[in-house]
């Protein structure tokens, strides 16, 4: 036999369920913002920027490795494109501090970064890689990514060196990627509390490819092969090409001319 809810009841629980927090951002217009800009090399483009907001107020249940309960702030995620400059080589976002609403978001932290525009240039299956990644950390809160690498005080300047990483995997599927060799493997990530402004500029060396060609089978002493513009040939166990090694090439090559 279906039992009958009273009437009563249920427009008691739609009303209790209308009563819900609002989870929502809702950046005041007088928030203090964070700019974030992009000088960007002809041969590359943006990645969609991962903003994310933090609350004390609101928080959810999480769960230990041991499987004990406990509380954590809560968090959304915003994605921004930042916007070109006129007809200028820059890009530019700005990120409201104060996310507002009835949580009361902060800024936490952005994830952005600069991958290549065409990877088909460096061949028809060619998929675009990794390598050219920035996160900055607003709080004393591990981003999605881990915690910071740098810590800075005030306005935070990038302006680092990559290199055209064209890379072969044949384990788990083959997939060759144009990546960006530089100092991190894939993300360089600094906190920097007091920042307001970000600015970042990728330095494209796109004369001097490295290649690497991974290992085809799972087998000790069986390491990727990296092959550097001046025709060197190494396979040591990285992972990664040698930025140093990179750099010297570039600079031996420049004095010359």
């Amino acid at each position: 036999m279906i039992k009958k809810i009273p009437i009563v009841i249920v427009a008691m629980l739609i009303s209790l369920s209308g009563c819900a927090k609002d989870y929502g951002l809702a950046p005041p217009a007088d928030s203090e913002k964070v700019t974030v800009t992009v000088k960007l090399p002809k041969e590359l483009t943006n990645e969609v920027m991962q903003v994310v907001y933090r609350s004390t107020i609101c928080t959810f249940t999480d769960h230990t490795a041991m499987g004990k309960p406990y509380q954590r702030d809560e968090y959304q995620r915003t994605d921004i494109w930042p916007v070109r400059q006129g007809q200028s080589d820059l890009y530019r976002a700005e990120l409201p501090m104060d996310g507002g609403g009835a949580c009361q978001w902060h800024l936490s932290n952005v994830t952005f970064g600069v991958v290549y525009a065409d990877p088909t240039r460096f061949g028809e299956s060619v998929v675009v890689g990794g390598g050219g990644g920035i996160v900055v950390i607003f709080d004393h809160n591990n981003s999605p990514r881990g915690g910071a690498d740098f810590k800075i005080d005030g306005d935070l300047m990038i302006k680092k060196d990559y290199y055209p990483w064209l890379k072969e995997n044949f384990l788990d599927g083959y997939v060759k990627r144009i990546s960006l060799a530089g100092e991190a493997s894939l993300y360089l990530k600094y906190q920097a509390l007091q920042a307001r402004q970000v600015f970042f500029e990728p330095i494209l060396h796109s004369n001097y490819l490295v290649t690497s060609e991974g290992t085809k089978v799972h087998k000790v002493g069986s390491f990727i092969k990296f092959t550097y513009p001046d025709g060197t040939v190494v396979a040591d166990g990285s992972h990664n090409p040698d930025l140093r090694k990179l750099q010297a090439i570039r600079l031996a090559a420049e004095n010359k001319k």
